[in-house]
């Protein structure tokens, strides 16, 4: 690992304030944190910054270093990819991206079978979102253009994902206004369910319900699809009850609407299963994949689709879909996922995550029980949820003065865990976590919460 001068460390963090738009960051505000943070290297669930400090990465990057950090065979296999072939001509392929295709097509759901690639998440929701409405013409349904998502959930930063969902920490006023035909309905978050739901299960079949409902509204005949995440990962991670999944795969159906699962963050051994979806027996007409696809070390997605979908563009020029990606299916990105995915199923990270997870959420349930700052607990695998509060029994939180984000986030950093505070916190580590891992993670926690405690409550 490289190792830089004081000086050096200086020069780099200036030219990032001047030359760099960095996520979700201002630059005036880093700075007075001397920031922005640089990190230099990482090994499993580590990460090293610039300055030497190591940390454990509880947010897996952005949700997506599945396989861990440093797994130079995914490396090799991308260079041993760029050494052959590094882009293909135009209405070609290459040999690794139909390796992954007939791969996913293996590994998928149900009949999901082919492939159209992007360069990540937004791209993947994008291209799901024309493949709905293409489809809806080409069996002559084009008045079928409405696009039901539910609120509270993230699909992405393009326009068309941007419109959809939608959460208070990423809000949408300066782009408005925004793609017509998105409608929104609630988030299936037993915790807090709009509906009142007292159950996980009688939360769900509420909230599914309400789907049905909003499609007879506007009418089954304006309505392409409905795409949701098979476990929302907004802050706090919001897992359905059972009835929920099964009862909105049942009602796409009948009212001829597709049925998105975005499993860009889900997919890929994060539930404990290799895609959520699993969990419910269920499969979507579309699915979106990307992060976790190729653990992040090199951008990559998907939308893949059915076999009766994607047969509808089949037959004619006129009958294909018409829609690019420059960079989608790039065969060094394909050599990488494939190599990736490989990982995954040689060290059964899946499992792992599904074990280590009930680890993780047992320990947060003990720290439950402890503080009553924290109001709920949940989640599935490696993708575990917190929420905190000022008052347990009526649910309220914190008020903003008291800057409970930046407090806990800062609080968390200095005793050595990337983890980032608020009402509602999402811990979803590497899947090759330990146990010593979640150990360190709930130990961490533990005290950053009796310290909250002493001087909030």
């Amino acid at each position: 690992m490289t190792t830089y001068t004081q000086q050096e460390i200086d020069q780099l963090k200036m030219s990032a304030l001047q030359h760099l738009w960095i996520y979700q960051r201002e630059p005036s505000e880093m700075a007075e944190k001397g920031g922005p943070p640089v990190f230099v290297g990482g090994t499993d669930c580590h990460v090293t910054d610039i300055e030497g400090n190591s940390y454990l990465d509880c947010m897996s990057g952005l949700w997506l270093k599945n396989v861990g950090y440093g797994r130079t065979e995914i490396a090799d296999a991308a260079y041993q990819q760029m050494l052959e072939l590094t882009y293909m001509p135009a209405g070609s392929t290459a040999v690794p991206t139909v390796k992954l295709a007939e791969k996913l097509a293996e590994i998928t759901p149900g009949d999901l079978g082919r492939c159209f690639f992007t360069s990540g998440g937004s791209e993947s929701v994008e291209t799901a979102l024309k493949i709905a409405r293409a489809y809806q013409r080409r069996v002559g349904e084009a008045g079928r253009y409405r696009i039901i998502s539910r609120r509270g959930s993230y699909h992405g930063a393009t326009y068309g994902a941007m419109s959809l969902g939608g959460m208070p920490s990423a809000p949408r006023i300066d782009y408005e206004p925004l793609m017509p035909g998105a409608v929104h309905v609630a988030q299936p978050n037993p915790y807090r369910c709009e509906f009142g739901g007292e159950t996980p299960d009688e939360c769900g079949i509420r909230c599914a319900n309400a789907v049905e409902d909003l499609i007879k509204f506007y009418g089954p005949q304006t309505v392409a699809a409905v795409i949701a995440e098979p476990i929302a990962s907004p802050p706090g991670v919001a897992v359905p009850g059972d009835t929920y999944w099964p009862a909105l795969r049942d009602i796409c159906t009948r009212h001829g609407v597709l049925l998105i699962a975005d499993e860009v963050i889900t997919g890929f051994g994060r539930t404990g299963r290799m895609f959520a979806c699993e969990h419910w027996g269920i499969t979507p007409d579309i699915m979106t994949v990307a992060k976790g696809i190729t653990s992040g070390y090199i951008p990559m997605g998907a939308a893949i689709t059915r076999k009766e979908i994607a047969d509808v563009f089949v037959g004619s020029e006129d009958a294909s879909f018409r829609h690019i990606i420059t960079f989608g299916g790039h065969p060094v990105a394909a050599a990488a996922a494939l190599r990736n995915i490989q990982i995954m199923e040689d060290e059964e990270l899946p499992q792992n995550a599904d074990e280590v997870g009930s680890y993780l959420l047992d320990g947060l349930r003990e720290l439950y029980a402890r503080h009553e700052s924290i109001g709920d607990v949940r989640g599935k695998g490696l993708m575990c949820g917190v929420e905190v509060v000022k008052d347990r029994a009526t649910k309220e939180n914190f008020p903003s003065h008291v800057k409970l984000g930046d407090r806990l986030t800062g609080m968390f950093r200095q005793n050595g865990l990337l983890l980032r505070g608020g009402d509602a916190m999402n811990i979803a580590p590497p899947l090759c976590a330990t146990r010593d891992d979640i150990d360190e993670i709930v130990t961490v926690m533990d005290s950053v919460f009796t310290d909250l405690e002493s001087e909030l409550l």
